[in-house]
């Protein structure tokens, strides 16, 4: 039972912006109002500090270690990292060892998941863990064959799968089998044939002497794959975008009335290429960064809503794995605990996004993209809340990160802003 006073509601699917007292009880939100006085002695009472209660922000895809590479980070890490951060909701990408690509090993990590969950949450008042969706791969790569999806429908939250120029015709007869069932589809294009080198093409790559990634690859991927969504209207997303042209392609395409959702991941709108003249192993990325034309374009991609989410794509690695020459680094950086700050700091108290855009692409809108309703703040309405504090500075480092991972080029700096707690009613 808790009462929160004079905290700033941030509600993207009423467009609610404002200071208000909030009271807890039973998992439920019992009253908003502006000034509450009549309340429960029992109440625990937060008192006006300037902090953020948000709706649950939702992380559409990010890798999980475990099973398979535990000592990168185990799933309870996982799990507690992207509580830390905010979420109340992550996906689970299928490329675990074994992947997830059949009803048996679906049904074992969920089973993992459930325990763990329901055993932290018994175990501390503190931030709850949050909800797992898990993702099926749509086919083995090995056998470039469509894998049992009607086994996996039932368990996942959507399919999703990697394709190039040469196998758009198995792309199109998964989109026609998954489409009775009204699964999305996730998409990830950067490994094509047109892909090439750890840089995007332009000044940077010859400025650094890396060999460069074209633009063009992502958008040529794009363009077709747009082209068979528009005549089978099984729902698509688009994962990763990162070049001015995908976000140019895929506004097209949504004022057409093509169905298809897109995300970018935030390392995207924080960083371009011009930053790799540090040769920081952990802003090796795929897709690479794109410049700093893309980048803009994402930024007001995002705020448009042409591009409807921002991923946190989280992947560990040991220290080893990630302390190597740039190109021969693995891709990937961890984030779950730190893009909310990153993000509010960056577009939010600078202006250039208002808080209601920067939770919609964070929490409504990457719901709908796996055809859950929005959730509002409103009086009965079960929790499922964020409690930010925007001007909170620490230091991310082991001592204060659930993580045991340290891919990001923020390990050991200095953030303003942290979660507080993160609630939500599934004990």
């Amino acid at each position: 039972m808790q009462l929160l006073q004079q905290v700033r509601i941030i509600d993207p699917v009423q467009q609610v912006d404002r200071l208000a007292d909030v009271l807890i009880i039973d998992g439920k939100i019992k009253l908003i109002h502006d000034q509450i006085t009549d309340y429960p002695a029992q109440a625990s009472i937060i008192k006006p500090q300037g902090l953020v209660l948000g709706t649950g922000l939702v992380d559409l895809y990010s890798h999980s270690s475990d099973p398979g590479n535990e000592t990168r980070e185990t799933l309870l890490e996982l799990s507690q990292a992207a509580a830390m951060g905010g979420f109340t909701q992550i996906g689970i990408l299928p490329d675990t060892i074994p992947a997830i690509d059949s009803a048996e090993v679906i049904a074992a990590v969920k089973h993992k998941g459930d325990r763990l969950k329901r055993d932290y949450n018994r175990s501390t008042s503190l931030s709850h863990l949050p909800r797992l969706n898990f993702w099926g791969s749509a086919y083995s790569q090995s056998e470039q064959k469509m894998n049992a999806l009607a086994e996996l429908e039932p368990e996942i939250v959507g399919f999703t799968t990697q394709h190039n120029l040469s196998n758009l015709h198995l792309f199109k007869q998964i989109l026609e089998y998954v489409q009775p069932g009204q699964k999305p589809v996730a998409i990830a294009l950067h490994q094509n044939e047109l892909a090439a080198g750890v840089v995007r093409e332009g000044n940077a790559s010859i400025r650094y002497g890396m060999s460069g990634n074209p633009g063009f690859s992502e958008a040529a991927i794009i363009a077709a794959v747009l082209e068979i969504v528009a005549e089978i209207p099984t729902l698509v997303h688009i994962m990763r975008v990162s070049t001015k042209r995908g976000v140019e392609l895929i506004a097209d395409a949504k004022a057409r009335g093509v169905k298809v959702s897109a995300s970018t991941t935030w390392m995207h709108l924080l960083w371009d290429s011009d930053a790799i003249g540090s040769y920081n192993p952990n802003l090796r990325l795929e897709p690479p960064l794109g410049n700093e034309s893309d980048r803009i374009a994402l930024v007001d991609g995002v705020r448009q809503g042409i591009i409807d989410a921002i991923a946190i794509d989280h992947q560990a690695y040991t220290y080893e794995e990630k302390t190597v020459a740039f190109a021969l680094a693995p891709p990937g950086v961890v984030g779950l605990e730190l893009a909310l700050a990153l993000l509010w700091q960056k577009f939010v108290k600078s202006g250039a996004w208002s808080a209601i855009e920067l939770w919609q692409a964070l929490s409504s809108r990457p719901r709908q993209c796996i055809q859950q309703h929005p959730i509002a703040i409103a009086s009965e309405q079960a929790i499922d809340l964020v409690l930010f504090d925007p001007e909170k500075k620490w230091l991310a480092n082991q001592d204060n990160l659930k993580s045991p991972a340290a891919n990001t080029p923020w390990y050991n700096q200095e953030i303003t802003g942290k979660v507080i707690r993160t609630m939500n009613n599934e004990q």
